[in-house]
């Protein structure tokens, strides 16, 4: 038999754990935010390499964007939390295409340059230290890998309407993140920036995007046509960002090349161990993998790839 044990958290980032919440039913299905999905879906179309390689999406929660990655012959979701994880596994674990990998940003598990695209939407403003998670996310990219990544935006027309008529006491216009809730951030343009120069990403592309986050105006005009028309906004509208929401296109200044895997790899050569960060995974079984430098052991479990807790064998 099996038993887990938990892995250590990197000390002192604290993680938000969407585990066994409704956030599918409570956040997108029913509640107002077509438009927001379609506007994340445009600008995601246009930043977003063709049909390639290898794409992971980091935070892909229940799988909503997955039918965007169609066109790549590897699809990695990966996401903290297993439960919302496993409803992307009920939509696409038969799609042999399909990865599903749980684990912790800070300690993301996969290997030193696999991914040939990255995206990461909705997830930027839940993270306490930017600059790993950013860290890691350069590193699992080559010289021609392109990362879509979204984030809050501080300074959007709202906040500043409500700074300029006194009913909120931050300024838009300070270049320090927000905590307005408990792991919930917004993020100056110009801080954001520079967090990822600092990380040897290269913004190559920036779009604002949902400038009409208005509920009266959701109600009375279609999502599709209102998406469409912010569509239009996005590209001008980057210069200088004044929606609640900034996509980024970027690259990185590194020299490493592709790891590509042919037909004959293991699922193992897509990972690194989370415990020791050595990228030397051995397949046990189908669904196990060993470590071979700290014999860390890792399952598959309902179909999800499990970085989260350790693996150890008991009579």
């Amino acid at each position: 038999m099996r038993s887990t044990s938990h892995l250590n958290a990197p000390v002192d980032v604290p993680v938000i754990d969407y585990e066994n919440s409704q956030y599918k039913a409570d956040f997108w299905e029913g509640q107002g935010r077509d438009y927001e999905d379609a506007a994340e879906r445009l600008a995601l179309r246009q930043l977003l390499p063709g049909p390639g390689g290898r794409v992971a999406e980091i935070g892909a929660g229940f799988g909503r964007l997955a039918d965007l990655y169609l066109g790549y012959e590897q699809i990695i979701l990966f996401d903290y939390s297993r439960t919302l994880l496993q409803d992307a596994v009920n939509r696409w674990g038969h799609d042999p295409r399909f990865v599903f990998v749980a684990g912790n940003i800070y300690q993301l598990p996969l290997a030193t340059g696999v991914l040939d695209s990255l995206v990461m939407v909705r997830v930027m403003h839940h993270l306490a230290d930017v600059a790993q998670a950013l860290g890691q996310i350069e590193r699992v990219l080559h010289k021609r890998s392109v990362a879509v990544l979204e984030y809050a935006n501080k300074r959007h027309v709202k906040a500043i309407a409500r700074w300029l008529l006194r009913r909120q006491a931050w300024s838009p216009f300070d270049a320090a993140p927000l905590e307005f809730v408990e792991l919930n951030f917004d993020f100056h343009p110009t801080w954001m920036n520079q967090q990822l120069g600092q990380a040897a990403l290269n913004v190559q592309r920036q779009f604002a995007v949902s400038h009409f986050r208005l509920p009266l105006l959701k109600q009375r005009v279609n999502a599709a046509t209102l998406a469409k028309v912010d569509s239009w906004l996005f590209q001008p509208g980057g210069v200088y960002p004044l929606a609640p929401s900034v996509f980024v296109q970027a690259t990185t200044d590194s020299k490493r090349t592709s790891k590509s895997l042919s037909a004959d790899d293991t699922i193992a050569a897509l990972f690194c161990c989370p415990q020791c960060r050595a990228e030397a995974f051995q397949l046990v079984t189908e669904e196990q993998l060993l470590c071979r430098q700290c014999n860390a052991a890792f399952g598959k479990k309902m179909g999800i790839w499990d970085f989260k807790e350790l693996l150890t064998a008991s009579a």
